[in-house]
């Protein structure tokens, strides 16, 4: 269950390019919406109670480093549809830039997702969900973002990329963000992967 927002919470820090264009028709988002909807039943994704949004979750196209991901200001809509949807291409994470296009502008947390999907290439599904329980009991148990790291920046892209490549993090597929209280994410070979391995945390802690 997510607690109340932090002031600064569902707000965008990069620096965005965004071309809207009409929904996607894309064949992936039905799975795509099926996880987003399972997580939205859980309490992971959803708003606080004043319509600001918590959590996100996108899915890798084909071979490449571009991902669709659900749109920023979403997570307050109990279903999603392609208009509820963006596709990131390129992400400048030093230089705190995105682009995307779609109907909606993309998530506020987009460029930790893109992070992922370019340190591992295997990756096609990532979930980020609020859960303040949970985060208490893994904070410094699994892979740990620094707490000076804020949501949605090049500080936290850049520390997600050291968990990658120096802790057990590619093979865990799931770390807490200090910085962002409540904040969780995990990541699989497919977006049901990335959803057992946070309902895996559930079934093991009290």
């Amino acid at each position: 269950m997510a607690s109340p927002k932090t002031p600064d919470e569902g707000y965008i820090k990069f620096q965005a390019s965004w071309t809207e264009a009409q929904p996607f028709s894309w064949p992936s988002l039905d799975e795509l919406n099926h996880w987003r909807n399972a997580c939205y039943e859980a309490g992971w994704i959803g708003a606080y109670s004043d319509g600001i949004g918590f959590g996100n979750i996108s899915r890798r196209l084909g071979d490449t480093d571009a991902f669709y991901i659900s749109g920023s200001a979403t997570g307050n809509f109990a279903r999603l549809g392609a208009e509820h949807y963006a596709l990131v291409t390129e992400v400048d994470a030093p230089r705190n830039t995105l682009h995307c296009r779609g109907p909606v502008i993309a998530s506020s947390e987009s460029m930790s997702h893109a992070v992922i999907y370019r340190a591992l290439p295997w990756v096609n599904g990532v979930i980020h969900i609020h859960h303040l329980a949970l985060w208490e009991q893994l904070l410094h148990r699994v892979p740990t973002t620094d707490a000076a790291a804020p949501y949605g920046s090049p500080e936290m892209a850049a520390s997600i990329t050291h968990l990658i490549h120096t802790t057990d993090l590619p093979e865990s597929r799931l770390f807490v963000m200090e910085g962002h209280r409540e904040g969780i994410f995990a990541f699989g070979d497919t977006l049901e992967a990335a959803f057992r391995r946070i309902e895996s945390e559930f079934s093991v802690r009290p």
